[in-house]
């Protein structure tokens, strides 16, 4: 009989369907993400936001993900959108060994389009030869186009211009783009954070075949739970969500669209318990119609807190929860 870890090592982290766009095509999508033995960038320092390695394994070999593979395969329903995502980049061969991406690749013979996220150092010249670039998407986590914000608030581990070489050689390799932009990393104030994902967007566009904004969620066991917990971190508002994708609409051409994790949680996006449902259903709904009437006629009598915080922040130059620490001030007074 296999143990508990054995079984844990060839069982997918999470696997679900969900619908996505291939062009202008609304399509079904199989979301598969692979247990790994982890990003190599986070056994050295990692993200401070980045919870996603505490699924890893570093005993997980090749057996392991081709196990994982064939029970996804179980489950696939000729989706024609297949994502696979790990703990770190599906291009890093000592996470994903070359045997195991092939297999991949092979795997979904309906799928139009297979998307998988790597860090830039990987994509190179050598691993792009090994796919079939007619199908493959790569998602690229930028997160900011500020090398100070990456270093000094996310601790990223690679630059602006990583990007732009990986970026640009996926573009001459006729591979589309996906960039991942994050919405209000720690130290930053929400006002802060939302100009630099607008000008983010203006950067990465001209790179990109779509552009996805990621509300920070804070996870567990993180820098930035930590953070969170003594009242030094607020994840962001939906209405600086809002913001941020109406301008990138008037930004670019190209999709600018969001699918928030945790969204209407204390941990995730979120304004208030009265409006956070039907924000983030019209987040839901812009992202496939790209239509900025999505957000027409959606109030509450939230957005002063929203205002009042954007205010104090920038007075007090704080990045700080300032709403919680001032309940607190009353609470204690």
């Amino acid at each position: 009989m296999r143990s508990n870890s054995s079984d844990r090592a060839q069982t997918p982290e999470a696997l679900w369907k969900e619908e996505d766009l291939i062009g202008n095509e609304r399509v079904r999508a199989m979301v598969l993400i692979l247990r790994t033995s982890g990003c190599w960038w986070s056994k050295r320092k990692g993200c401070l936001m980045c919870g996603y390695n505490s699924a890893s394994d570093s005993s997980i070999g090749l057996s392991d993900l081709l196990a994982q593979l064939k029970v996804a395969i179980g489950r696939y329903e000729d989706e024609r959108f297949v994502k696979i995502y790990t703990s770190g980049s599906f291009l890093d061969r000592n996470e994903v060994p070359l045997e195991a991406r092939n297999a991949v690749m092979n795997a979904f013979p309906s799928a139009k389009r297979i998307l998988f996220e790597s860090r830039p150092e990987f994509v190179t010249e050598e691993e792009l030869s090994t796919l079939p670039n007619d199908r493959v998407q790569v998602a690229l986590g930028l997160e900011s186009s500020s090398n100070e914000i990456l270093k000094k608030c996310i601790q990223k581990g690679f630059s602006v211009e990583d990007y732009e070489r990986a970026a640009s050689l996926l573009r001459e390799k006729d591979v589309p783009v996906r960039t991942y932009l994050l919405l209000k990393p720690p130290f930053l104030t929400e006002k802060q954070a939302m100009q630099d994902t607008i000008r983010s967007i203006e950067f990465a566009a001209p790179y990109s075949e779509s552009i996805s904004i990621n509300p920070l969620n804070v996870q567990k066991d993180t820098m930035v739970e930590k953070l969170w917990r003594r009242g030094d971190y607020r994840p962001p508002w939906l209405f600086s969500l809002f913001e941020v994708l109406k301008a990138g609409k008037n930004l670019t051409g190209k999709r600018v669209f969001s699918s928030p994790s945790g969204a209407g949680s204390l941990r995730g996006v979120h304004n208030c318990e009265k409006c956070d449902a039907n924000f983030i259903e019209a987040v839901k709904r812009h992202s496939f119609s790209q239509d900025l009437k999505e957000f027409d006629d959606l109030d509450c009598e939230c957005r002063g807190r929203w205002q009042t915080d954007l205010l104090l922040q920038g007075v007090m130059r704080t990045s700080v929860d300032v709403e919680r620490y001032l309940a607190d001030e009353l609470l204690f007074d």
